[in-house]
């Protein structure tokens, strides 16, 4: 396969030395936020569950190796770093792996895998985790939007600001309008998410990136002391019976007289993932050269107007493919993150993509967007796909919120 692709692609095949690469990279299930059967579990209780089998999948790594762990969160316990430095030293790091948390909105567990592959790549660190976890159950709505707000910046004259704490589906609606994305055309697209992902689940294809989770479970919210113990193993947002025509009569979520749904728009979700990270010559050092299943090769963030920040995708995989030299053709498997049905119709279609390399496992339609890590998320879904497919190439994606868009190309070993 390597001779049909650009130079560029073939130069990023080499390995090296420094080439920072993944070990691992895994998740809890997905469930559906308030609902699912993670609804009653705290966000760095997740987080502590995909760390604790990241440090079980590679039992010859001894844990005070690892350097730094930086996790994405954007509606976070406790600010985030501390919860999720509680959950790392709860399963095993030392004290002496350090912690952090990202908060670059829809991205931030993507973001987080970028900086611990940035500090690996300029010597800071040797060996890292990144990943991301988010329980929107807990931490999704009236603190959406903080109350603390200025009320000088909420009534700023400048309308890029004010646009920053649009509604969401707002600015989907928007790009819908300004590019003309159908409502049909989005029912389709998140049609073919739901099928995808009940395909995908059905033959097996998520079991080795999920990790299945334990956890507290309440059925019944007005009998609160009725506690149960679950097993979570399976992404529980998947409807294998969606059709076009049901998605069809769904009435409007965002305005009256507009295109997005509830069914063609991402979920609420609860999740957590994470990605073990190190130099090569450290695996190799290490003894765990075998392990490899990937590369990180290159990350870009663009920005764009807060009020369709949905075509973030569309600015930032141009630049991404023009940073790192290889070609759109290159590309196996594109993970664009589905925040709306209509953004990534319009980036899909505006970039040029085959639809068929697009999210073949289906994507947060289907599976859920839980915020913070959905970033991570897409590459524990990419990289067995990859192997899967035996594709070398693949790019993950997303629009943020506020105005941007990012993108990373990944390699497969």
């Amino acid at each position: 396969m390597a001779g049909y692709l650009h130079k560029g692609a073939k130069q990023i095949l080499q390995k090296h030395p420094q080439d920072v690469v993944f070990l691992s990279a895994l998740r809890t299930p997905v469930t559906r936020a308030k609902k699912g059967g993670l609804k009653d579990a705290y966000d760095h209780e997740m987080l502590a569950c995909v760390l604790k089998a990241t440090l079980d999948k590679h039992p010859n790594l001894p844990p005070s190796h690892i350097e730094d762990l930086q996790i994405g969160t954007v509606l976070s316990e406790l600010g985030g770093s501390k919860a999720g430095r509680m959950a790392s030293l709860h399963v095993g790091y030392p004290f002496t792996s350090t912690f952090q948390t990202v908060n670059r909105a829809c991205s931030s567990g993507l973001a987080a895998i970028t900086g611990v592959a940035h500090s690996i790549a300029v010597g800071q660190i040797s060996v890292g985790v990144g990943g991301g976890m988010e329980s929107m159950t807990r931490n999704y709505g009236s603190r959406a939007i903080p109350t603390g707000l200025s009320p000088d910046l909420k009534e700023s004259s400048v309308k890029d600001a004010r646009d920053c704490v649009m509604n969401m589906g707002i600015t989907a609606e928007n790009v819908a309008e300004r590019y003309g994305v159908t409502r049909a055309e989005m029912d389709q697209f998140a049609a073919g998410s739901q099928l995808k992902a009940a395909r995908a689940q059905k033959e097996g294809l998520f079991d080795q990136e999920i990790v299945p989770m334990t956890t507290r479970f309440v059925p019944d919210p007005t009998v609160p002391e009725n506690v149960e113990t679950i097993t979570v193993s399976k992404d529980d947002g998947i409807r294998p019976t969606t059709t076009v025509e049901k998605l069809a009569s769904m009435k409007p979520a965002f305005k009256e007289t507009g295109t997005g749904t509830a069914g063609n728009s991402s979920q609420v979700s609860d999740g957590a993932a994470a990605a073990l990270m190190m130099r090569r010559s450290t695996a190799e050092e290490l003894g765990l050269s075998g392990s490899i299943i990937g590369k990180w090769a290159g990350t870009v963030v663009v920005g764009c107007a807060p009020d369709e920040m949905g075509v973030g995708p569309a600015l930032a995989i141009p630049k991404l493919l023009d940073h790192t030299g290889v070609s759109k053709e290159d590309i196996g498997i594109w993970e664009i993150n589905e925040a709306f049905a209509s953004q990534a119709v319009y980036c899909v279609r505006t970039v040029g993509i085959d639809e068929e390399k697009v999210n073949p496992k289906g994507g947060a339609i289907a599976l859920g967007h839980p915020l913070g890590a959905t970033g991570a998320r897409q590459l524990a879904t990419l990289l067995p796909e990859l192997e899967r497919q035996g594709k070398e190439f693949g790019v993950v994606s997303m629009c943020i919120g506020t105005g941007m868009g990012m993108a990373s190309l990944i390699v497969r070993e």
